[in-house]
């Protein structure tokens, strides 16, 4: 499943890929000690996304104008931007923190809720910070590569980390179990729609492919694109 691969831009996996499509099966039993399991949940989710979620995608982007959709995705990035800013500050990244904070003010209030972007033509670009980052920040190791069920790629950070970025998340905390419950569904399908823009990038084996551009993605952004050797041993001491 390609949403939480695509992240924030199709480009961006392309991007990660430059980095790091070499020596992959001469390395992979290192990051990947779970593979047989992780394949077994990469073809369940496959499944679910070839029988539902990728056909919707493609219904919803039939029938709902790029305007429309484009307010639901900044809806959605402006929710995000709340957990942004938590992680900006647990980064002490106070310069990115106050830019968050603008952004959400103005996408709030001026932007209809969050359906217009104009904190961006205001010059208060969109950061990608969440929790997996921030213990990356701190010095605490990827651990094993994970395959979750609907979630799709992480790993054991990570899989901490979406634990406390959906406590951050405001629509967590709805009141309404059928507001909340349908937030999560189009929030996941317009994750789906934005990567149906990666589908036609997939090549070779596609769970090596998906785990190469997560793990690559992940390492630039957790870096803030400095590029290391993400297998060194220290990346696993927090693990140990």
């Amino acid at each position: 499943m390609l949403g939480r691969v695509v992240g924030l831009r199709a480009k961006q996996v392309l991007a990660a890929l430059v980095f790091g499509m070499v020596g992959i099966e001469a390395h992979a039993a290192e990051y990947d000690p779970w593979e047989s399991l992780n394949l077994k949940v990469h073809r369940f989710n496959d499944k679910l996304d070839v029988v539902i979620l990728r056909p919707t995608a493609n219904f919803y982007v039939r029938v709902l104008p790029p305007v429309a959709r484009r307010g639901v995705s900044n809806f959605f990035s402006n929710i995000n931007d709340v957990t942004v800013l938590l992680n900006n500050v647990l980064q002490l990244k106070l310069v990115d923190a106050a830019s968050d904070s603008g952004r959400i003010v103005l996408n709030t209030t001026l932007g209809l809720g969050g359906l217009v972007d104009v904190a961006t033509p205001a010059g208060l670009m969109k950061n990608n910070e969440d929790f997996g980052q921030t213990l990356g920040k701190w010095g605490v190791g990827p651990g094993p590569y994970m395959v979750l069920p609907l979630f799709g790629p992480s790993n054991l950070r990570d899989t901490f980390g979406l634990a406390a970025d959906t406590f951050t998340n405001p629509l967590t905390h709805q009141d309404d179990a059928t507001v909340r419950n349908w937030a999560f569904i189009v929030q996941q399908l317009d994750r789906r729609v934005a990567a149906l823009a990666v589908d036609s990038m997939m090549m070779g084996d596609p769970y090596i492919f998906t785990r190469e551009a997560y793990l690559q993605q992940r390492q630039y952004l957790v870096t803030d694109g400095e590029i290391q050797d993400q297998w060194d041993d220290d990346d696993w001491g927090a693990w140990d």
